[in-house]
């Protein structure tokens, strides 16, 4: 290098260097066979690229369908929830109002045992008894038998126990109140007497 490129503390003059051309900023030439490539660089035919977008499409198409399965599982079980809840409600009003009218037909079942001599008033009152036992029917309640059957502390409330040679052992011998289901439910167990 020249004295005058030079300044005083014999560092080359920056400015001088540029106006020379001797200070280029460019990137160093690629040496042969250091050329890179892209990490999925693309064939002639475009081959990689087609294969990435479709397995890209597959996954989505898979979570999608996992997505819509789940779904579709969580509505089934929610329509089978809400039809049981609603089957229940059902039953469980059913259940409360026959409950409320079972002391109606009691009073109807003791008034006809009473004795009568106007005939157009028991008539009457057995027509009403009839009506009420239909309403009974349609809605699906059920008399529970317990007269001569075995105790079954699951639809009989023994409030008394009494030795009878005429019944079997713990058989019921004497109903005070009548028992009623609806389907599988107990409305009301029947009042009774068992034989010891």
């Amino acid at each position: 290098m020249t004295d005058e490129i030079r300044d005083a503390d014999g560092c080359e003059d920056f400015e001088s260097l540029e106006e020379s051309g001797l200070h280029d900023e460019t990137e160093p030439a690629d040496t042969p066979g250091t050329e890179q490539e892209a990490p999925n660089a693309e064939t002639d035919d475009g081959e990689p690229e087609i294969e990435d977008e479709a397995d890209a499409f597959e996954k989505a198409m898979q979570e999608a369908n996992d997505k819509y399965m789940r779904l579709f599982a969580e509505f089934d079980n929610f329509r089978k929830r809400t039809a049981k809840e609603k089957a229940e409600t059902y039953q469980d009003a059913v259940a409360k109002t026959v409950l409320e009218l079972l002391p109606a037909v009691d009073s109807f079942e003791r008034a006809m045992e009473a004795p009568c001599t106007d005939d157009a008033y028991r008539s009457g009152m057995e027509k009403i008894y009839q009506q009420m036992t239909a309403i009974l029917s349609k809605l699906g309640v059920e008399e529970i038998p317990a007269l001569n059957e075995p105790f079954d502390p699951k639809v009989h409330n023994a409030i008394r126990q009494i030795e009878d040679e005429n019944f079997g052992e713990s058989t019921v011998c004497e109903v005070y109140q009548k028992g009623y289901r609806l389907g599988d439910r107990i409305v009301r167990c029947a009042m009774v007497s068992v034989a010891n």
